[in-house]
């Protein structure tokens, strides 16, 4: 196999939940411009719409569907409408998440809920219902999007998180566990663990501890979102065929 053909995408089907801004856009992006066909959800459509224009005046083929990863009905919907557009789901990519900062003995109990419901429910609602059609094809990939905060308990100087950070080590050992069993049935399982990435979610921690975080990175400076496609289309391709159940951390050294 050519070294193009081991990232190429041609042919597949991508659905990424919360693809409608910040990382879940530009895994969207760039396995759109490997090739693949790209299905991306979230729950406001004033968020999908303007990205899937922006993905097809590229030139990759997009199909948005207004979905909630905690509901099983927004769920099965968003499935069936991507089975219906493309006819499979070579692909997932459950990005969609949530956060609050707030000191552990402050904070609501309704708040943690919030956090694991969108974290932890909606990742294994979304892989079970897509995960079903790929066993049935025996074969697909799944990538979730944790974090290192899921790796490393960061500074108490910093954002208090417990919420996010419980959910986010839930995620690397729910990647872990799917991809052993499913790996004999074809399905790989991965995570991307990013560090400080521009987004919405992230600019309030960004806005407060910038300098604090830029200090504890191997690179001194924290990432760009361009800096994720990579890994994205890395863990979708022929390349990453004999990888599951690993976490690529992405985050210029700040868990070292």
């Amino acid at each position: 196999m050519q070294t193009q053909q081991l990232f190429d995408l041609t042919g597949q089907v991508a659905l990424v939940t919360g693809g409608g801004r910040g990382i879940g856009k530009v895994a969207a992006e760039a396995l759109g411009s490997a090739g693949a066909q790209v299905v991306i959800t979230g729950r406001r459509d004033e968020y999908l719409a303007p990205t899937a224009a922006e993905l097809t005046q590229q030139g990759i083929t997009c199909a948005k569907v207004v979905a909630d990863v905690t509901q099983p009905d927004d769920i099965s919907r968003a499935v069936a409408a991507a089975l219906d557009a493309f006819g499979r789901i070579d692909i997932l990519v459950n990005n969609a998440g949530q956060t609050w900062g707030q000191p552990t003995e402050e904070m609501p109990f309704e708040r943690w809920r919030q956090v694991i419901e969108v974290n932890l429910n909606g990742l294994f609602l979304m892989s079970q219902a897509a995960g079903r059609h790929m066993l049935e094809r025996g074969s697909g990939r799944i990538i979730n999007v944790a974090s290192v905060a899921g790796l490393v308990a960061g500074d108490h100087r910093g954002a208090q998180t417990i919420a996010y950070n419980t959910s986010k080590a839930g995620v690397i050992a729910f990647t872990r566990s799917l991809a052993m069993e499913w790996g004999r049935r074809g399905v790989n399982v991965n995570a991307i663990a990013p560090g400080w990435f521009p987004t919405r979610m992230a600019a309030a921690s960004i806005n407060a501890f910038r300098e604090q975080f830029e200090q504890r990175t191997a690179l001194g400076r924290l990432g760009e979102l361009d800096e994720l496609r990579g890994a994205f289309i890395f863990l979708s391709s022929p390349a990453a065929s004999y990888i599951t159940g690993q976490t690529l951390v992405v985050d210029g050294g700040i868990s070292l």
